[in-house]
């Protein structure tokens, strides 16, 4: 039988406290990203061409692929949960190991995009040799926005993944609590539903597809 803390009444009490933290949390990483979104917001309108222009530039065939991946990735750890709350830690190790490898993926075609971006010159701030050659005016802060906000989300990838990395070897040792896999994935489908939003920003919404 799984034991609560000494703080706590008894295991329910202390998971619906789990639940209600992480759900703070969230929270408090939804209103970071809100104010980047406001803030790309105001700079679109100011400059719209300079934005189209910066999305057109960007790579949606990298930017959907990774959009598959994640999606993919919330529905494996998704299955795990199921899994675990049924009794199968084995599959549930293997769906959760699964996701784990998708966010290195992730990350793979991410760092492949940037690598790119630095071969074209385009760096935070406007530096580089693609603003020094005549980009739109605004092209630094689409770009500067772009660099904050997705670099931003893949550190959030980077820490869903060693958190769901833990857990999936704590299944196969059979010591973690569906309970406690819940936690993780709702922090995974948090780092999925804001990809969800960049995705668009960065690489759908006007401009010429690259």
């Amino acid at each position: 039988m799984a034991e609560h803390a000494a703080h706590f009444e008894s295991l329910a009490r202390q998971q619906t406290a789990a639940r209600f933290a992480m759900w703070v949390f969230l929270a408090s990483e939804l209103l970071l990203f809100a104010g980047l979104f406001f803030l790309y917001m105001c700079y679109r309108l100011y400059w719209p061409a300079a934005f189209a222009s910066g999305v057109g530039h960007n790579h949606a065939l990298l930017g959907t692929v990774n959009t598959i991946v994640l999606i993919t990735a919330s529905i494996t750890v998704a299955m795990g949960l199921r899994k675990l709350q049924h009794g199968a830690p084995r599959a549930a190790f293997r769906l959760v190991a699964t996701t784990v490898l998708l966010a290195g993926l992730f990350l793979v075609v991410k760092l492949t995009e940037y690598g790119v971006h630095i071969d074209e010159g385009i760096l935070p701030g406007g530096r580089g040799r693609y603003f020094a050659e005549g980009a739109l005016p605004g092209e630094a802060a689409f770009f500067t926005l772009y660099w904050l906000t997705t670099g931003l989300h893949a550190i959030h990838v980077t820490v869903g993944a060693g958190v769901l990395l833990v857990m999936a070897w704590r299944i196969r040792r059979g010591t973690l609590r569906a309970a406690q896999l819940e936690l993780g994935a709702l922090y995974w489908h948090l780092v999925d539903a804001i990809w969800i939003f960049l995705w668009p920003l960065y690489y759908l919404t006007g401009g010429a597809p690259k």
